[in-house]
């Protein structure tokens, strides 16, 4: 029988934001055939969408709506939509995080303590779990959470800087990990790097320039890494680099230089305190404290990416600047006569007009002889449909001249999983960028795009010894006996930082991606395409960096306990078992919000983006036989029509009603119902029962008894912000706006985000709501109000502020526990009101990491909750009071 007909979900490609790159892809073809990978949305439809958008926007940045750019793809939204939760209405003043985690660290602390559940191995290719909606089997194998920045020595001591889960240490050359970064208030890596004297230095505020990274808080440096960990006291300098991102440190000259989103700014190796040098702004208006700081572009009209130091002569430097989606400041730049001037001529291949400058990573040899280049050109990733990349380079100065050693159509052919139209490599080149150069061999690079590529002789050939993933070559297969057929284990997607180091007089070379960090030796072997043989995850389980947007929890009918799935940043939806020890993924690409019902584990839907849900009845077991059978699915689309026409958040709202599970509320620009639960298998079985209106889309739904609770945003940027909240019936009836009191009214809910509900089992009529952002002290717009809980007890009807000693900090959601207190998931942790109290307990001692949502385990003993960067915790309701 022949494979079934693909259905249409959105591809998550990171063209926009990190939250995408390994898409949840149906294997059209059975074992051998070299067919085009199988696809969420197809990438010759990715292409299609691609294309039609090629010239619709310029190359320079929109300075009148932040970051407009130049990306067209329906996921550009999901760029702006996690930092909107954060910043709308206005702009996010430097401090504020600083200043909520030291409220927070100060509140009093409830009893019990967090356990990890999802310290173990998480298997992508997972054997049990390759359903048609399911990445297993393209070779990626143990991952966890995005890797920004990595660092390696030659004791065997290995150091990997998470997205939003801190730094890790490893002694035995990879595995066996600890946190060493926890005490910080920023958990968001942007730069790691060793300096000559073995200090490690990290740079915090990951510089991606994606949807869901952090901004940190300064510079940090650890005497001796084999054995310390970074605390408060080892920040470099002052608070200059607090709410910044850094891109890159390098050294020179007995200073180290951070390229940050503020800016090119240096410091002494040698005395560490003092403040921070401004080396070099662009537009230093535009900085905190200038005349133009509160305009709604300034987050983008510093950003700087790297920095090339001359090791013949540290005096010699020259700055890599620009935003990735263009603008006038974007090229390189060096001192003349003492000033920063631009460079535009003498570079030879490399270009240095604005339009053809944007992220920018640079690498040289040890021995100073050979220099590297990869450049990202806003003109072409605006033009280009195939790719953004303008080419890779050479030179023997960082002044070059400089000669282009390979474009993405060579990469293309050199074994590159990335060869079909609208989707090939550098892509994505302005979110996946690494290079670094043997120590022992100038000649010797390797270079980090969607894929890691190799090359032996400084550019000339290059080989993909990390492709992509594994579908779509002759040598795979979904055989469940084997990983990926019979092909060689590959990497995760999207690269972001590289390292070479020894371990037991064997040198490796690490990257950190999406999927966390792996390794291969660096004279590793290769097979006849150019795929390295060799690769090894080091993603143990004992580095849980992973990235959840939600959690889901039910009872576990085969195995007795409870079952436990979330959704994931680019790693798809994860499932653990009350038996298992390897956690599977049993649908892919990046998973959004979760239903789970209490009463089997197993009957599971999952949101992809958009509000594309899958569901399954079985945990979405299966060992691939759909392949050759379609009767063999078990995972059914179930999208409501708002995903079709994209009128839904990136991650969009699901819920389903507190007294009902067969009932479900799904929120984009309509609210959506359906009733048969998770016997569900069309989308068209959703009933639209209230249009929000156009330019208007829901932030969050609950449902208790037939009641429902939506909230919503429209616009949902700093242009014209508005929000509001709607009430109804799942039956469609009695449906209408709430009319919320102006800001600084009695009772007034804030202008910012919406983020949660939080409905008392016992009355449907009182209602919690969690409100992101931060207050109008920290947020320079109109409107920002103050408070981020508030009360109802008339159905949504009037609101009272009960946030009291709540730190000022982003709120995500809420859930009442079975004895009436209060738990709410923040951006730096988890805070508690016990019943008949009216103030907050900090709950736990979580390290300063976003929780995105909290369920309760299906006897309400339990909390559960979905880390944004370490994982899902738990803690027994009972050590809250």
């Amino acid at each position: 029988m022949s494979a079934p007909t693909r259905r249409r979900r959105w591809l998550t490609t990171c063209a926009i934001t990190a939250t995408a790159a390994l898409v949840a892809i149906p294997a059209s073809a059975a074992s051998g055939q070299n067919s085009s990978p199988f696809g969420a949305r197809t990438l010759a439809q990715l292409a299609k969408e691609r294309k039609q958008s090629v010239g619709s926007m310029s190359p320079s940045l929109k300075g009148e709506d932040g970051d407009d750019g130049n990306e067209a793809d329906e996921i550009a939204e999901g760029a702006d939509q996690y930092a909107e939760a954060r910043t709308s209405p206005g702009i996010v003043a430097p401090g504020a995080y600083g200043a909520a985690w030291t409220s927070l660290t100060n509140l009093t602390r409830t009893g019990g303590s967090w356990r990890n559940i999802t310290d173990l191995p998480y298997n992508s290719d997972d054997p049990r779990y390759r359903d048609y909606d399911s990445n297993s089997s393209g070779g990626s194998g143990n991952v966890t959470g995005r890797m920004a920045a990595m660092a390696a020595d030659d004791d065997g001591y290995v150091y990997a800087g998470s997205a939003g889960g801190g730094v890790w240490r490893s002694r035995t050359g990879g595995g066996h990990w600890q946190p060493i970064s926890d005490r910080l208030s920023s958990q968001s890596t942007g730069a790691l790097a060793l300096d000559g004297a073995g200090r490690l230095w990290l740079g915090a505020g990951e510089a991606n320039t994606n949807a869901d990274a952090y901004l940190g808080s300064g510079v940090y440096v650890l005497s001796h890494p084999h054995h310390g960990t970074f605390s408060t006291r080892s920040r470099v300098g002052g608070d200059e680099l607090e709410s910044t991102t850094v891109r890159q440190l390098r050294f020179g000259g007995g200073k180290v230089w951070a390229a940050t989103s503020e800016g090119v700014w240096s410091h002494s190796t040698k005395k560490l305190s003092g403040s921070w040098k401004l080396e070099f702004a662009p537009n230093p208006d535009y900085l905190p404290g200038g005349s133009k700081a509160s305009d709604g572009s300034a987050a983008y009209k510093n950003i700087t990416n790297d920095i090339a130091i001359d090791p013949k002569d540290p005096s010699k430097v020259v700055l890599a600047v620009g935003w990735r989606s263009g603008d006038e400041y974007n090229g390189f730049y060096t001192k003349v006569n003492g000033t920063w001037t631009r460079i535009t001529s003498g570079f030879g291949d490399l270009p240095t007009d604005a339009d053809n400058v944007g992220t920018v990573t640079f690498a040289h040899s040890a021995d100073g002889s050979r220099y590297y280049a990869i450049d990202e050109s806003p003109a072409q990733m605006a033009a280009n449909p195939d790719s953004g990349l303008e080419g890779i380079y050479s030179a023997g100065s960082p002044f070059g001249p400089w000669t282009k050693v390979a474009d993405y159509k060579q990469l293309a052919a050199d074994g590159s999983a990335l060869t079909s139209s609208g989707y090939m490599p550098g892509v994505q080149s302005w979110y996946n960028q690494f290079l670094t150069v043997d120590p022992a061999d100038p000649q010797h690079v390797y270079a980090g795009l969607e894929e890691v590529y190799e090359s032996k002789n400084g550019g000339s050939t290059w080989s993909t010894v990390g492709p992509y993933w594994n579908f779509g070559f002759s040598c795979w297969s979904i055989d469940p006996a084997k990983q990926t057929g019979n092909c060689n284990q590959t990497t995760h997607s999207d690269q972001h930082g590289v390292a070479i180091g020894t371990y037991h007089g064997k040198s490796f070379v690490y990257v950190g991606n999406d999927g966390g960090v792996y390794k291969r030796p660096v004279g590793g072997s290769q097979d006849a395409s150019g795929h390295a043989t060799d690769w090894t995850s080091l993603n143990d389980g004992t580095i849980d960096t992973l990235q959840y947007y939600s959690v889901g929890v039910g009872k576990d009918l085969t195995y007795g306990g409870v079952s436990v799935t979330g959704g994931l940043q680019d790693n798809g939806q994860s499932v653990l078992r009350s038996n298992d020890t390897v956690m599977g993924s049993n649908f892919g690409g990046d998973g959004g919000d979760t239903l789970t019902d209490p009463a089997n584990g197993c009957n599971i839907a999952e949101e992809y983006v958009y509000l594309a849900v899958q569901i399954t009845q079985n945990c979405a077991v299966n060992d691939g036989s759909w392949v050759t059978d379609s009767s063999k699915v078990t995972s059914y689309n179930v999208a409501p029509a708002d995903n079709a026409t994209s009128e839904a958040r990136f991650i969009a709202p699901l819920a389903a009603d507190m007294k009902n599970s067969s009932t479900w509320i799904a929120g984009g620009r309509h609210i959506w119902v359906q009733t048969n639960g998770y016997a569900i298998r069309s989308g068209s079985e959703w009933k639209s029962v209230y249009d929000l209106g156009a330019g208007r889309t829901a932030t969050a739904v609950a449902a208790s008894g037939g009641k429902v609770y939506a909230a919503w945003c429209g616009p949902c940027n700093n242009q014209g912000f508005a929000r509001g909240i709607s009430v109804g019936n799942a039956d469609g009836t009695g449906w209408h706006d709430i009319t919320l009191p102006a800001t600084g009214a009695d009772g007034a809910v804030p202008n910012r985000y919406l983020s949660g509900f939080a409905v008392d089992p016992k009355n449907a009529d009182h209602v919690y709501l969690a409100v992101n952002g931060f207050s109008r002290h920290w947020t320079e717009g109109p409107g920002a109000g103050v408070g981020h809980v508030f009360e109802s007890t008339d159905g949504g009807t009037t609101w009272k502020d009960i946030s009291k000693n709540l730190p000022d900090v982003p709120t995500n959601s809420a859930v009442v526990t079975p004895n009436g207190g209060l738990a709410v998931a923040t951006d730096l942790g988890v805070v508690y009101r016990a019943p008949g109290r009216t103030t907050w307990q900090r709950v736990g001692n979580l390290p300063a990491v976003a929780v995105l949502q909290l369920k309760l385990s299906p006897d309400g003993s339990t909390l559960y909750a979905a880390t944004h960067g370490r994982g899902i915790y738990t803690i027994k309701v009972r050590d809250c009071d």
